[in-house]
């Protein structure tokens, strides 16, 4: 856990604060309406679900292709009955799914127009929760044999040094996704100040509230502490593309409200009624 804490201070915490000294200070009219707020929060919210499902599928069909393999998929998690060595190499799948799923919603990101504010947002919080659910498996599995990326590595005989390796490639990696998210950030004119940076922190905050429910029962740490982890680097190194990039881009029109909350809540149904039992594969 030491390890953990450590890595998340050194690539999520120390970002932000970087990025709060070089952000200018806001004031009152950057402030996001409430609105557009609570819309941003349930789209963030559907985004980190709809990722984690997309996680798991990764991990679940190419088990599923094994013969001996039989997988079953849970709202929160999966397992597998029987016996393969490849089993370990393709728990790096999740990491693989969920990095394409944020660079096809990055691209779409890029060209949603502000004409379609909600599709826009569901966009950008898709490719964010894609590549940094991505990403931070990159770089935790670098230093902790034990999550999904640490144990291919170890598959595949990397030892300590040669995984230690990984991790400043994964650093470039937040640096690139942070820049790139940046660009395309949908409240284009509040995107230089600090409270952009503050905005997107509750924003982060708020949905991991909403994250809750889809995640248990499951031993409380767990609940929390993915969605924790990710948010907080993710949060850093966006904040950080925000304050080194120069676009100056229009202000959207404010997102729908009512398909957010009703995409989230049949997205609630669906995890809770029938993954949660198992699906096998």
């Amino acid at each position: 856990m030491g390890i953990l804490l450590g890595l998340i201070a050194a690539i999520g915490l120390l970002p932000f604060a970087i990025a709060m000294v070089r952000l200018p200070a806001g004031s009152d009219a950057d402030r996001l309406a409430v609105h557009s707020l609570a819309a941003s929060t349930l789209l963030c919210a559907l985004a980190f679900s709809l990722t984690f499902f997309i996680q798991e599928v990764g991990l679940v069909v190419p088990k599923a292709l094994v013969p001996g393999l039989d997988p079953i998929l849970y709202h929160n998690d999966h397992d597998w009955r029987g016996d393969a060595p490849i089993a370990e190499l393709l728990q790096g799948g999740g990491a693989i799914a969920t990095m394409a799923s944020g660079l096809v919603f990055l691209w779409l990101a890029g060209r949603i127009g502000t004409d379609r504010p909600t599709g826009g947002l569901f966009a950008f919080w898709m490719a964010f929760q894609g590549l940094f659910q991505s990403l931070s498996q990159w770089a935790i599995g670098s230093l902790i044999a034990g999550n999904d990326v640490g144990r291919a590595l170890t598959w595949l005989g990397l030892g300590s040094t040669a995984r230690l390796a990984i991790l400043p490639l994964a650093v470039i990696g937040l640096f690139a996704a942070g820049r790139a998210l940046a660009q395309c950030y949908p409240f284009g004119g509040n995107a230089h100040n600090r409270t952009t940076a503050i905005t997107l922190l509750a924003t982060l905050a708020l949905a991991i509230i909403l994250i809750i429910p889809f995640r248990v029962p499951r031993e409380p740490v767990e609940v929390v502490l993915i969605p924790l982890v990710v948010h907080i680097i993710g949060l850093g190194w966006l904040a950080l593309g925000v304050a080194a990039t120069k676009r100056a881009g229009s202000a959207a029109a404010a997102p729908k409200l009512a398909i957010p909350a009703a995409a989230l809540l049949a997205l609630l149904a669906f995890f809770q009624f029938v993954l949660r039992p198992g699906v096998a594969f």
